[in-house]
């Protein structure tokens, strides 16, 4: 009886303690408010495509490289035995994966009676891209379609088309594709401008080779700066291999950006990926399908970032624009008087507040075009006009380069370091005006990454002309300030800056 009474109090204890959580469950579920992607999804999929590239390889004569005497049905049943599964098809083998599926839409068949001594189509990569246009225009990534021999495009209803290859551009990683179609489905373009971290935003695309799969997350960073020549969209939707070339999606239906990049350490997703904003892709998209290639403007300037101790050492107010480091002789910063250690604080009075917005500044202008841009240069800015160049493909011009000269001197000072005068042939050869040559480093000098061989140009705002002058004014620096070396290695030039130690006098 007490077991009874003790078992029936128990079950009516749960059932009160549950009561009260029913109906704060039920008021709690509206409350999330999460989005619904069904009614997007079924708008702008149609116009996501999956793209396929082949290359094609020469057969050697035998039968998918198997060894003589051994046929296909050989190989097969040893597959079976041993491993549980088929055996891989050889490239010219009909349905494998590198021969093109048959129709009449692109494809072109993979037919069965191909000489063994043929060129065959192999897999080379798969990605994803969307319809720009109606008439068959596909935007995708750059390296999507890089070194392809062929290109394929299957679109949502299972038609696959073999695609002409418009342009690339590998500097924003933009590719324009068209394929021989009509009335297609096609993608809004929104504005990346618009873009707020926060908001949510879905990726479509063929992750792994998984056509029309859908992820979802939100803006996690606007202009994140990777080292490459657009700023980022940082998301942290589910970006993985195959993604590459497929759409940002904002909740409005408009792709907002390319997926292009993932941060992993393990080639998976990890919660980091980049797209490419799209008015930066479109502009790009419009000169290809124009003519092909893309005409940007450039300077000839070698820039680098421009840190928190060089701005507080030369003055600056904050760290901001782009140090340049060196300048192409002849070139329409040379002729407009630009020199190396100068900082790039605006184009055509558009703030340059990192050393990637100018690149992008110029590479927008037209070349031809007569700009100013605006420098700062001993503790003074001043405007240059300056005649944008078209940029041409790069190339590398090496300056020659002579052994360093024995030391001439040696003297401890309270920057640690001894230098030599420069001979004026050499200065000259190294398109120089002035400069000292370091001999030998220690303490502060050191620490910084200074090194023999390296070339002083500046101390602060003073020109080193002689190491009898470099030395006077070593004296005279306070060990409590940091100051700014104008430093020359190999072809480039920046500042560094170093804390002088106090010295005996």
């Amino acid at each position: 009886m007490t077991t009874f009474s003790v078992r029936k109090f128990l079950a009516a204890a749960v059932v009160a303690a549950c009561l009260p959580l029913v109906p704060h469950m039920a008021s709690a579920a509206p409350a999330a408010n999460l989005p619904d992607f069904t009614d997007l999804v079924d708008k702008v999929g149609p116009a996501v495509v999956n793209i396929r590239t082949t290359t094609r390889v020469s057969n050697s004569g035998a039968r998918g490289g198997l060894p003589p005497g051994m046929d296909d049905g050989d190989m097969s049943e040893f597959f079976r035995r041993f491993f549980g599964i088929p055996l891989p098809q050889s490239p010219q083998s009909p349905g494998s994966p590198g021969t093109p599926r048959g129709g009449d839409n692109g494809g072109s068949g993979g037919s069965q009676d191909t000489p063994d001594n043929s060129d065959a189509e192999q897999n080379s990569g798969v990605g994803s891209g969307f319809i720009l246009s109606a008439d068959g225009y596909v935007m995708t990534n750059a390296h999507v379609v890089d070194d392809a021999d062929t290109i394929y495009v299957t679109l949502t209803d299972k038609r696959e088309f073999k695609a002409k290859l418009i342009g690339v551009d590998d500097r924003t990683d933009v590719a324009v594709v068209k394929i021989s179609a009509a009335n297609l489905p096609t993608i809004t373009i929104g504005d990346s401008n618009k873009v707020r971290v926060g908001e949510w935003v879905v990726a479509i695309g063929s992750p792994f080779g998984l056509e029309n799969t859908v992820t979802a997350g939100i803006v996690s960073a606007k202009g994140r700066d990777t080292g490459d020549y657009l700023p980022f969209i940082q998301t942290d939707v589910a970006v993985n291999p195959g993604n590459s070339g497929g759409p940002l999606i904002n909740m409005q239906g408009e792709v907002i950006g390319i997926n292009s990049q993932i941060y992993s350490r393990t080639g998976g997703f990890m919660g980091i990926s980049f797209a490419i904003p799209i008015d930066e892709a479109m502009r790009v998209a419009d000169q290809l399908k124009a003519s092909g290639k893309v005409v940007r403007g450039r300077i000839a300037v070698a820039i680098g970032e421009v840190t928190k101790d060089v701005a507080d050492s030369l003055g600056l107010p904050k760290a901001q624009g782009a140090l340049v480091s060196s300048v192409e002789p002849g070139g329409p910063a040379d002729k407009a008087g630009v020199q190396p250690g100068d900082i790039i604080l605006k184009f055509n009075g558009h703030s340059v507040d990192t050393a990637t917005d100018l690149p992008r500044m110029v590479g927008d202008t037209k070349p031809g075009t007569k700009s100013t841009i605006t420098i700062w240069r001993k503790g003074q800015t001043r405007d240059l006009p300056v005649t944008i160049a078209e940029m041409q493909p790069d190339k590398s011009a090496k300056a020659d380069q002579k052994k360093p000269q024995p030391p001439k001197q040696r003297a401890t000072n309270a920057l640690g370091v001894a230098v030599s005068d420069i001979p004026a042939d050499q200065l000259k050869a190294l398109k120089l005006r002035n400069g000292v040559q370091i001999d030998a480093v220690d303490g502060p000098a050191a620490r910084v990454g200074l090194q023999k061989g390296d070339i002083i140009l500046r101390v602060g705002d003073t020109d080193i002309t002689s190491a009898k002058q470099f030395d006077e004014v070593s004296s005279h620096l306070d060990s409590q300030k940091m100051v700014a070396l104008l430093v020359r290695r190999g072809e480039n030039t920046q500042f560094v800056p170093v804390r002088p130690r106090s010295v005996q006098k």
